[in-house]
C-alpha cells in the first residue's frame, strides 16, 4: 500500500478488502477507510475503477442504482419497451419514455414504484434522462459510439492534446467499450434496418450527406438474432430500459474487467450526500443507503483518502455545488456548476408516404446519422432513429445534435436545499432552427409533413428532455487540466461535468477517453 501513496490508514485495512473482493457487492460500512472511491459507475467511474485496480489500488464504486443481474419473475433482467413494468422506471409510478404519445393518445404506462434502470430528472425548464444501476448510462443507451469531429474537440477542449486524444485515448476506449460497425452487406438486405434505410434515401435526395455509425451493440449477436439461432434483444424491442443480450454495457467490459483484479467493491443503492474533508487526510464520504423503493434504510460516513466524482454531470455538478454552498468545500471554484449544455438534443419525426415505409421490424440499435455538422447554417448530426412499435408507422423519427451555444449552470436552492438548473425550454429555439433548416428541406423535396403526435397532443418538436448532459464543472476552468478540483487536493472530476455542453456527436466515446487520459495522469503522478 505504502508503494501506491496510500499508506494512511489503509495498509492496516488490507485484510479486510481481500475478503470483500472476493464478493464485490459487499456494502461499505460507517468507519471503513478506503483508498479510493469513486462515486458512480457509468462512464468516468467505470474508466476511473479500471484503471486504479489495474494500478494494484483497492477502490470501492457507490452507485445509487441496483446491480442488474438477477433475473425477474419472467426469467429476464430488463424488460422491453412495448410492455414496460417497475424495472423501467426510476422510482416514479408512471414511464415517461421520450416519445410519449402517438395518434393522439398517452403511450406511458403505470408502474410500481421501484428503482427501475431509467430515470427522468426534472428540471423547470427541461428533463434529463440517466441511467440508474451499476453501468449507469450504458445500460439505457442506444449504443452509438461515436468519435467527435477533431477540429469541434479542438474547439471545445483547447487544453487538451488532439494528438494524443487521437492516437492513444480515443482507440483506448473503443477497444475497451468493445466498438463494432454493422455488416453493411446485411444492413442493406435486413428488413430490420429499413427504416434507417428510408431515412438515408430521403436525407440524400434532398442533398445531405449520411454516415454509418460505430456501436458497443454486437452486431454479430443480431444477426443470429434475425437469423432466430439466439434470443432476441436488439430486435426484440429492448433498449431505453436495458438490453437483455447483446449489448456491452459497461457491467460486461470495464467493470467486469476491474472486478476481475480482485480490487474493487461495488456498493449499491446508496447515494452520496456529502464530501467534507476528514480530520488529518482524506474525505469524509456521507451516504444514505435506499431501499428498492427508495426510502432511506441507513446513513453511513466512511472516509476516503481519494475521492472521484464520477455521478454523471448533473449528479457530480449538484453534489459539488452543494458542498460550495453549504460551505463544506468552499474554496472549489467560482466555476463549479457552470457551463452545462444538452449536447443540442431536438427530437422530430416525419411523416413518409406510403411508398416509403419503414417496417414493421425495426432494430433499437441505430446505426446511421444524417452528417450536416460542417454547414455553418444547419449544424447538425442527426441520428436516424428507430421506432419500433411492432406495427408499420411510416414515421421517420431523429436525435438531432445541434450546434446549440446555449449553456445553464446548476445553483443551490437554500430555501429547498435543492440544486436546480437554469436552463429553459427557450433556450433550445437555435437548435430547433438549426433541425428546421434541415428537415424542413426534406419535407419540402419529399412532400410529406412534421408528425405533431409524438412528443405530445400537438408538438412537434421533442425539446423538452436530453439525453445527453454535459458540463457543469468544465475542464480546465472548475478543475485543472486533468480534472483535479481546485483547491482539495486528492478531489477529482471524471464524467460528462468536465465536456463543456456539447461533443457535436453522442458523447459517451469523449467521456470515456477523457477519462483515460486523466486517470493515466493522475495514477502516474498523484498516487506517490
Amino acid at each position: 500500500m505504502a508503494a501506491t501513496g496510500f499508506a494512511v490508514g489503509a495498509a492496516a485495512l488490507s485484510s479486510t478488502w481481500t475478503s470483500a473482493a472476493a464478493a464485490p457487492r459487499r456494502a461499505l460500512n460507517s468507519g471503513d477507510r478506503v483508498p479510493a472511491l469513486v462515486i458512480g459507475s457509468g462512464y468516468g467511474g467505470a474508466v476511473t475503477a479500471l484503471r486504479l485496480t489495474q494500478a494494484g489500488i483497492d477502490t470501492h464504486v457507490v452507485e445509487m442504482g441496483r446491480s442488474w443481474d438477477t433475473p425477474g419473475a419472467d426469467g429476464k433482467i430488463f424488460c422491453g419497451m412495448l410492455n414496460p413494468d417497475k424495472r423501467s422506471t426510476w422510482l416514479s409510478t408512471s414511464t415517461d419514455q421520450p416519445v410519449s404519445n402517438f395518434m393522439g393518445f398517452g403511450i406511458n404506462k403505470s408502474v410500481d414504484k421501484y428503482v427501475g434502470v431509467l430515470d427522468s430528472e426534472k428540471f423547470s425548464g427541461i428533463k434529463v434522462y440517466q441511467g440508474r444501476g451499476v453501468g449507469g448510462g450504458s445500460l439505457a443507451n442506444g449504443g452509438m459510439a461515436v468519435t467527435p469531429k477533431r477540429a469541434w474537440f479542438e474547439e471545445i477542449l483547447p487544453s487538451v492534446d488532439s494528438n494524443e486524444m487521437y492516437n492513444t485515448f480515443f482507440p483506448r476506449a473503443n477497444a475497451t467499450l468493445g466498438v463494432n460497425t454493422i455488416d453493411q452487406t446485411w444492413f442493406e438486405s435486413t428488413p430490420w434496418y429499413q427504416f434507417a434505410r428510408t431515412g438515408r434515401k430521403t436525407a440524400q435526395r434532398s442533398g445531405f450527406a449520411t454516415t454509418f455509425v460505430p456501436n458497443v451493440y454486437d452486431f454479430e449477436y443480431m444477426k443470429k438474432e434475425a437469423a432466430g439461432q439466439v434470443t432476441k434483444s436488439g430486435l426484440g424491442g429492448e433498449v431505453i430500459y436495458g438490453n437483455n443480450a447483446g449489448k456491452k454495457s459497461l457491467d460486461k467490459t470495464y467493470l467486469a474487467q476491474a472486478s476481475a483484479t480482485g480490487k474493487l467493491t461495488i456498493t449499491t443503492l446508496h447515494r452520496v450526500t456529502k464530501v467534507a474533508p476528514a480530520a488529518g487526510a482524506g474525505y469524509d464520504v456521507t451516504m444514505e443507503q435506499i431501499d428498492e423503493q427508495g426510502n432511506v434504510v441507513a446513513t453511513k460516513t466512511v472516509t476516503a483518502d481519494k475521492v472521484f466524482f464520477a455521478a454523471g454531470s448533473v449528479g457530480t455538478s449538484k453534489l459539488l455545488v452543494a458542498m460550495k454552498a453549504q460551505g463544506i468545500l468552499p474554496n472549489l471554484s467560482g466555476e463549479v456548476g457552470e457551463g452545462w449544455g444538452n449536447n443540442g438534443n431536438i427530437m422530430v419525426g416525419r411523416a413518409n408516404h406510403m411508398w416509403d415505409a419503414t417496417g414493421k421490424d425495426q432494430a433499437t440499435i441505430p446505426t446511421m446519422g444524417i452528417d450536416n455538422w460542417s454547414d455553418p447554417a444547419a449544424p447538425i448530426f442527426a441520428e436516424i432513429a428507430p421506432l419500433p412499435a411492432g406495427l408499420e408507422t411510416y414515421v421517420s423519427l431523429y436525435l438531432a445534435i445541434t450546434k446549440n451555444p446555449e449553456r445553464a449552470r446548476f445553483q443551490f436552492n437554500s430555501g429547498t436545499g435543492k440544486v436546480d438548473l437554469s436552463w429553459a425550454q427557450s433556450q433550445n429555439q437555435k437548435g430547433i432552427d438549426m433541425a428546421k433548416a434541415v428537415f424542413d428541406k426534406i419535407n419540402q423535396k419529399e412532400g410529406t409533413i412534421y408528425r405533431t403526435d409524438l412528443f405530445g397532443v400537438v408538438k412537434t418538436w421533442g425539446d423538452h428532455f436530453t439525453y445527453h448532459p454535459l458540463g457543469g464543472c468544465v475542464l480546465n476552468k472548475a478543475t485543472d487540466n486533468y480534472g483535479r478540483l481546485n483547491g482539495y487536493p486528492g478531489l477529482y472530476v471524471m464524467d460528462g461535468a468536465l465536456v463543456p455542453g456539447n461533443t457535436g456527436v453522442n458523447p459517451f466515446v469523449t467521456i470515456t477517453a477523457l477519462a483515460e487520459r486523466n486517470i493515466d495522469k493522475i495514477i502516474a503522478t498523484d498516487m506517490h
